[in-house]
């Protein structure tokens, strides 16, 4: 949603394509910001709930739904009866952490000049946090009430459980559409795919667009690749594009030897506790990031990282001589945990532990048939799950936005932020540096979804 608003704004803006093209005068974002950023965030975010629900339906029995059918049940009424009950915790818990992402999101609201979000008054009270309490009180109502919405959508809609015997023993059968109702799935896809690529749209145009060169016209009147270019060679936005590779590889990597420890802790050992584990790795998807990365800078103000503290010169955010780097690369593994682990306890899953115990039996440590057995069975999960950390954090954006206040530490999505601030080309080589994070993200979740398959949908479930 953060790179998108740009291309929000370029297609419906007040001097937008829509209008040109309509020959009309409607300034959509100016008399409601709201709707151009409730639209950014609802357009890029769906797919959430769409990889949840896609699990979800993987696992349904087919035969329930066939007995409901047998029964005399019309479709609606299976549906609504048998289908919707069964898949409901993965709907509720992708609802969930859109919903925490929407109400905690920075980005998005900073990128359409609305300011009336406590995000963005959070963001802008970090010029005051060493004399006043308001961001801290105002963080702590944001915490407060995500966990309060939570809570009071697990109590709606999570207090009568359905559950099934067992998972599905087989596939259920794909029904052709034709006719009538073929068309009307055919539309109905085309216009969410159409609403969904259209941000993107925006902002590749942006990106060849020459400056000042589309303006109240329906496409560019003048085009040029030269901020691709400009993108990767610029000092400030080659040197946030280096920041960003050795923050989210330094994440990454460490994520994965944690990820590898706590699902073999989860999987194959019974010590006391796995639950409240398996829970606390999960944490980080219900709590926003806005408000881990405030944590950190409170952190920063006291001992032992504070003024004259042990650690004060180790690192820092605030300050004329800051080090962020390693607040960053703790807030990115942190925020990016859960995704590795569950995409190595889906792999330890389905690997035997006999084949772990004949290496045992056969003399070898158990850390080297964990690094000489294990690892190489579940090196599919693990590549996947280290590409979703790396690109996630790669487009990371509250964190980077709060922890790093010097150009020089500034990350990817930051320095995009910084240059929609400058005249002349600054908007056009943003959405130059917003194609190269899309196109990786997308390359990643093609890997990730061909290494995973429908499991991809469980990383999100919280």
């Amino acid at each position: 949603p953060f790179v998108g608003a740009i291309g929000i704004r370029a297609i419906i803006g007040r001097e937008g394509a829509l209008n040109a093209l309509l020959e009309t005068e409607f300034d959509i974002l100016g008399n409601a910001k709201l709707l151009g950023v409730v639209a950014a965030q609802a357009l890029s975010l769906y797919p959430i709930i769409f990889l949840n629900a896609t699990a979800s339906l993987a696992n349904l029995d087919p035969a329930l739904d066939e007995a409901a059918e047998n029964l005399g049940a019309g479709f609606w009424r299976r549906f609504f009866r048998v289908t919707l009950p069964l898949i409901r915790p993965g709907l509720f818990a992708g609802g969930t952490i859109v919903f925490i992402w929407s109400f905690t999101e920075l980005g998005t609201p900073l990128m359409f000049d609305y300011y009336q979000v406590t995000p963005v008054q959070i963001f802008y009270g970090l010029k005051e946090v060493e004399n006043s309490a308001k961001p801290y009180a105002l963080t702590v109502v944001l915490l407060a009430t995500a966990i309060a919405v939570y809570a009071l959508g697990k109590i709606v809609f999570g207090g009568k459980a359905y559950a099934m015997y067992s998972k599905a023993s087989r596939a259920g059968g794909e029904k052709p559409l034709t006719g009538a109702k073929g068309l009307l799935a055919t539309a109905a896809f085309a216009i969410v795919i159409a609403l969904a690529v259209l941000p993107h749209l925006g902002v590749v145009l942006t990106s060849f667009t020459r400056p000042g060169q589309w303006y109240g016209t329906v496409l560019p009147t003048s085009w040029t690749g030269g901020h691709y270019a400009e993108a990767l060679t610029a000092s400030d936005s080659f040197r946030a594009i280096t920041n960003s590779l050795k923050l989210a590889a330094g994440a990454m990597l460490f994520d994965i030897v944690l990820g590898i420890l706590i699902a073999y802790l989860l999987v194959r050992t019974t010590v006391k506790g796995r639950a409240v584990l398996d829970a606390l790795c999960m944490l980080p998807l219900a709590v926003p990031g806005l408000v881990m990365a405030f944590g950190y800078v409170a952190m920063s103000l006291r001992w032992p990282f504070g003024k004259d503290g042990p650690l004060s010169g180790l690192a820092s955010i605030l300050g004329a001589n800051p080090n962020p780097i390693p607040f960053l690369v703790a807030a990115y593994a942190v925020r990016r945990l859960p995704y590795i682990v569950r995409s190595t306890v889906a792999g330890l899953e389905q690997t035997s532990g006999e084949l772990e115990e004949a290496a045992v039996n056969l003399g070898a440590s158990r850390f080297t048939a964990v690094r000489r057995v294990i690892v190489p069975l579940i090196m599919a999960n693990l590549i996947a799950g280290g590409l979703l950390v790396f690109s996630f954090s790669m487009l990371e954006v509250s964190d980077s936005l709060i922890l790093a206040q010097q150009t020089r530490d500034f990350p990817l999505t930051k320095a995009i932020w910084s240059l929609t601030e400058r005249l002349g080309d600054g908007p056009y080589i943003a959405s130059a540096l917003g194609v190269w994070g899309m196109a990786l993200l997308a390359i990643t979740l093609v890997g990730a979804s061909v290494l995973l398959g429908k499991k991809l949908g469980s990383i999100f479930r919280v």
